[in-house]
């Protein structure tokens, strides 16, 4: 599975299955619920602090699936697996972030005319 990075996607494995996921206009508001953040700043803030627990995994990771169109629950969520473990949860939320807030380094999706 491809992700266009551009248009903030990214591509991960869960469960053995490739997944894309994005952080959309409306992930980001239910993120902003979850975490009780008055806005997007707020937001940034929390996630640049360096420390996320697993349940705040959860909640990003669902909430990027959410927005590719996946029909998952963070219980759903809470159950999949991910090549190297906590790490790789860690680097799904990590790229998912920064392709979100930081900018989109590379796309793996051919430009289209």
């Amino acid at each position: 599975m491809s992700a266009n990075r551009r248009r903030g996607e990214v591509a991960a494995e869960l469960d053995g299955k490739q997944y894309r996921l994005c952080l959309t206009l409306g992930a980001l508001a239910e993120l902003e619920s979850a975490f009780a953040a008055e806005d997007i700043g707020r937001l940034v803030e929390r996630f640049s602090s360096g420390k996320l627990s697993a349940l705040d995994m959860i909640r990003i990771i669902g909430a990027g699936l959410r927005g590719a169109g996946e029909p998952v629950s963070d219980e759903d969520v809470g159950k999949m697996a991910a090549t190297g473990g906590a790490a790789g949860y860690a680097a799904i939320v990590s790229d998912l972030l920064t392709t979100t807030f930081g900018g989109a380094a590379e796309d793996t999706t051919p430009s289209r005319p």
